[in-house]
This record gives structure tokens, C-alpha cells and sequence, in this order.
């Protein structure tokens, strides 16, 4: 006789192996945090990875104590006509700890990607997979406004909670927007796509702690302003001139359809990319390659403006 199956029960049982067993990755591939240091830029050839797996409140609890230990800096400001110093980190802890719980807590543990960490000369970012519901708008995230009454793994965000490691109910962003203004420091990016493939946190460092960039302030702006992540990424890869077929699989990109307007087109309407032969942009022979701007901000970019 078959029983009921209780999707309750389920839920429970697999929220149990992700916090009550030693290594949820068997069960659930890719259940990790990857904390990747890039102290020249992820053009460079040095980088450091240090990957952190186990039940997911130990994850969560061994990556921030790294990040506390490797990654924070203070700086302390004495004046000679008062008492009180400014005091101010390079990252505010706190906030940096909201975005992985965050990160840990929405993420699809059926899409085998792991929550990344990377630390730049002049950012920190954490990413995961897939990114923030489709009832949350474009215009929402870019108003730091990220309402839903739907939740991701509801279930591990009771336990997270419970743990006293997240609060819930969508106070996340709040406490990461309070933190940042308390500690001076520039306005976190949130990054997606429009498939919401992906999800992207960037913290920029405290301006006390921005390494100094050999470039001109035209260039930043422009990196900054205009570039957008999926245009990063293609700055990232390309040497010579492709199709844009090639250019597409290099990236491991799927739907053309996203490539094209994302990538290819973004790049283009920047004025990071152009084509050999504008006067015919259909034709078969068409390739791209890097305008002179491009290669700029490809060379900026491989200094560790990413």
C-alpha cells in the first residue's frame, strides 16, 4: 500500500539533512561558499580560494569568521582637539554577514552553483544562484525595495532564524543599507540579470581604503556608470575578433536571445565594442571586437576595477 506523501514532511526532512547532517553536499551538490581573494585583480594570475562546506548554519558561521579574520580592516582617526577618534572599517562586518545569510538562505540548492565571495582590491561581492523573485520589479532593487511574500526555502530561513543568524520578514536589506551609512561607507550595488539567472551583491570599499588607480577619472566614471556586470564578462574574455557565436559560447551562455541584448548590445551602446563591418551589422562574416575605449577599461578592469 503506497502512503501519502506529506510535502511537509519532505520539506522538513530536507531541511534536516541541510542543518543535521555533515555534509549536505552529498545530498545537494555545490552546497558551499567559495571565499575567493583577488589582491591584484581578477585579471591577475594570483588568486586564493578557500571553500567551506557542513551543515549550513557551520558554513555560514566558518566563512564569516574568515572573512572577519582575513578580509576587515579598521582604521582609526585621532584628532588633536578632541577625544572621540572615527572609527571605520573597509567593509562593515554586519553587512557583509546579512548579504551571505542572505545569499545561504534564497539560493536554489537544486542549481549546482555554490555562494561565492570574491575580495578585490576595491570591492567585495556575493553572488548566488538564481536571482530575486520575478514579483520583485527592476525598478524595486534599484530603490533597495525587495518585498515578496514569496520565500525561497522557507524552512531554512526558520532555522537561520531560530539560530538568530537572520531576522526574516525582509529586513535584510534594511540592516545592510543601516550598516553601510553607519560606517560611511558608498551605497551597496544589487546586480541581476533579465532572466534572474543570477544575483549579485557588490560593496565598494570605504574610500579610505580605495587603492590608488592609475587611470583618468573619465575612465572610472565610465566603468562605473556604464558597465554593466554581463558586460564585464564579455571585456573579460575577449582578445582579437569573434562571432558572435563564439563569442557566446565562450561565455557558456545559452539563450542567444539574452546574449545578444545583454552582452553584445550593451557593450556595443557603451562604446566598449564595435563591429568589423557596421555597414552590414547581418552579415554572416560580422564579428566584434574591442574599441579603443574597450580596451581601456579592459586593462582597468584587469587592474581590479570589476
Amino acid at each position: 500500500m503506497k502512503l501519502p506523501i506529506n510535502i511537509n514532511d519532505l520539506l522538513t526532512a530536507r531541511t534536516g539533512l541541510m542543518f543535521f547532517n555533515e555534509d549536505p553536499s552529498r545530498f545537494f551538490p555545490q552546497t558551499q561558499i567559495d571565499v575567493v581573494h583577488f589582491p591584484e585583480g581578477p585579471g591577475a594570475d594570483t588568486f586564493t580560494e578557500k571553500t567551506f562546506k557542513g551543515p549550513l548554519h557551520v558554513m555560514l558561521q566558518d566563512a564569516l569568521s574568515h572573512i572577519r579574520s582575513m578580509v576587515i580592516e579598521e582604521k582609526i582617526t585621532k584628532y588633536p582637539d578632541r577625544a572621540e577618534a572615527d572609527r571605520f572599517f573597509n567593509y562593515p562586518f554586519q553587512a557583509i554577514e546579512e548579504a551571505l545569510c542572505n545569499a545561504v538562505y534564497h539560493r536554489s540548492y537544486e542549481i549546482r552553483e555554490p555562494v561565492e565571495v570574491r575580495v578585490l582590491p576595491d570591492s567585495l561581492t556575493v553572488g548566488s544562484f538564481p536571482g530575486p523573485d520575478r514579483s520583485i520589479r527592476d525598478q524595486d532593487i534599484r530603490e533597495f525595495r525587495f518585498l515578496s511574500r514569496r520565500y525561497r526555502n522557507r524552512r531554512v530561513g526558520e532555522f537561520l532564524k531560530e539560530l538568530e543568524m537572520t531576522e526574516g520578514r525582509g529586513t535584510g536589506i534594511p540592516k545592510i543599507l543601516r550598516e553601510i551609512q553607519k560606517n560611511g561607507s558608498p551605497e551597496p550595488i544589487f546586480r541581476t540579470d533579465d532572466d534572474r539567472i543570477f544575483f549579485l551583491v557588490e560593496f565598494p570599499i570605504h574610500p579610505a581604503f580605495a587603492p590608488a588607480l592609475k587611470t583618468t577619472p573619465e575612465v572610472t566614471m565610465e566603468v562605473t556608470m556604464e558597465v554593466t556586470m554581463e558586460v564585464k564578462r564579455l571585456l573579460n574574455i575577449m582578445a582579437g575578433e569573434h562571432s558572435r557565436r563564439e563569442l557566446q559560447k565562450m561565455l557558456g551562455l545559452k539563450n542567444a536571445d539574452h546574449f545578444r541584448k545583454a552582452y553584445l548590445l550593451s557593450a556595443i551602446e557603451a562604446g566598449v565594442v564595435d563591429m568589423t563591418r557596421p555597414d552590414k551589422p547581418k552579415s554572416r562574416l560580422q564579428k566584434y571586437r574591442l574599441t579603443e575605449k574597450g580596451r581601456e577599461l579592459q586593462k582597468h578592469l584587469e587592474r581590479g576595477k570589476g
